[in-house]
């Protein structure tokens, strides 16, 4: 099939390309000009396991960028991947995905034969039927031929491709058996006895993804309520987890109590359906709890450190500032809130990251970035670890430099031993 993507960002690239090594062709769109050479030069312009890869081997041929919305008549189905940002009371601003789906309905404004409009960006469920088909239809002169459907993703940033692979379940929210058809065409090459497809109403799917979201957030905010409530007692929050994720009910995922959740979804996401909850008048206080949870956690961290140090004019290192491993994605990392919070305490702050440090100091250019760990822990008094890369469970001998070894972890991630004040953030 011809599959056009519209948005190059972390989920339009990795469809594109994974799109591309189902076989497909596919033309991937985007604005910005940089975004478009760097595609077509077979790189990925984020950081992302496994994608540098399929770019490299299908950049020219199965998968092409442009900036020109011509190729979508020429194509099959098109998926909409445009970015959707909060806006401050927490509810969705589609104004660049409505211009995207408008300028798509343009470009089909006079193709005959039907074609299959996917909504790949994260909605609030009223957005579909009230803005967005509209905006769609309006642009293509109200084209029958055009239909809309919506096909949440559930990707985890840092195994994004692998995720895409093998989907733990696939959503398709149509309006006709045409149009479900057609998805089934698209993800055929993954679609097997083991891969269950949920087949709804492009609202119902939209829900389906801010559900989704919202119970894995708030599974992670209960279980750092439960780790803070441990380490009163002071017991091992991780023994504890350990135990009750031997109940099938309850499972052992998303049990590491730490420092918070973050990236773009799960702070997106939660907070959409807050507010979209608020506009029909109900109050949603268990997500609520779950987000003020979320924010507490890093707060936390800074007064574990302040209990054993001296913030003000001391150097304290900030081991990871991406949200998680194997990503340069800061969007709501942890390590934010931790920075600021250092800045008004007046620490001198030097920060390592394997891959997010060039991200960050666009946000924070006044800070000192280490080019190894080893050099970030080096005369610190105090360290916090913040995202659990691999690299991060190895250091040993690297405290030792410290001005103060005092570690407080907010991941789990750095082995207890003599010579270390340790403190973990829930055990």
């Amino acid at each position: 099939m011809h599959i056009t993507v519209i948005g190059s960002g972390y989920v339009g690239t990795t469809i594109a390309a994974c799109f591309a090594e189902f076989g497909h062709e596919v033309t991937a769109i985007d604005i910005d000009e940089d975004i478009v050479a760097t595609l077509n030069n077979g790189q990925a312009p984020i950081t992302e396991p496994g994608l540098d890869d399929l770019l490299e081997t299908h950049a020219g041929d199965r998968l092409t960028a442009t900036t020109s919305y011509d190729a979508i008549p020429e194509s099959d189905v098109t998926f909409l991947a445009i970015g959707t940002p909060s806006n401050d009371d927490g509810s969705i601003d589609l104004g660049a995905l409505e211009a995207a789906a408008e300028a798509t309905g343009e470009a089909l404004a006079t193709k005959s034969e039907r074609h299959l409009v996917v909504i790949k960006s994260t909605v609030t469920p009223p957005s579909i039927p009230e803005q967005l088909e509209p905006a769609i239809r309006n642009g293509a002169d109200d084209n029958d031929a055009v239909e809309v459907g919506m096909n949440p993703e559930f990707l985890r940033e840092g195994s994004a491709v692998a995720d895409f692979q093998n989907p733990d379940k696939l959503v398709f929210g149509t309006n006709s058996e045409w149009a479900s058809n057609r998805l089934h065409e698209v993800f055929e090459p993954v679609l097997d006895a083991e891969t269950p497809v949920v087949e709804t109403d492009p609202q119902t799917a939209a829900m389906i993804k801010y559900a989704n979201n919202a119970f894995l957030a708030s599974k992670i905010s209960l279980i750092n309520d439960l780790g803070n409530i441990c380490k009163e007692f002071g017991l091992d929050a991780y023994e504890v987890m350990e135990a009750i994720g031997l109940d099938d009910r309850i499972s052992e995922q998303f049990l590491r109590s730490g420092v918070g959740w973050g990236g773009s979804c799960f702070p997106k996401d939660v907070n959409a359906i807050i507010a979209a909850a608020r506009e029909e008048n109900y109050d949603p206080a268990l997500l609520e709890a779950a987000v003020e949870i979320n924010d507490r956690q890093p707060r936390r961290m800074l007064e574990l450190l302040a209990q054993h140090v001296s913030l003000e004019g001391t150097r304290i290192a900030v081991l990871g500032l991406s949200f998680k491993p194997q990503t340069d994605d800061i969007r709501n990392s942890r390590a934010i809130p931790i920075i600021e919070r250092l800045q008004e305490h007046g620490a001198e702050i030097v920060a390592y990251d394997p891959v997010a440090a060039d991200e960050m100091a666009d946000r924070f250019p006044e800070i000192n970035y280490a080019s190894t760990a080893a050099a970030a822990l080096r005369d610190a008094e105090g360290a916090l670890v913040v995202t659990d890369w691999d690299e991060f469970r190895n250091l040993d001998t690297e405290f030792d430099e410290m001005a103060t070894p005092v570690v407080i972890d907010g991941r789990q991630c750095i082995e207890r031993r003599d010579g270390i004040v340790y403190e973990g953030l829930t055990w």
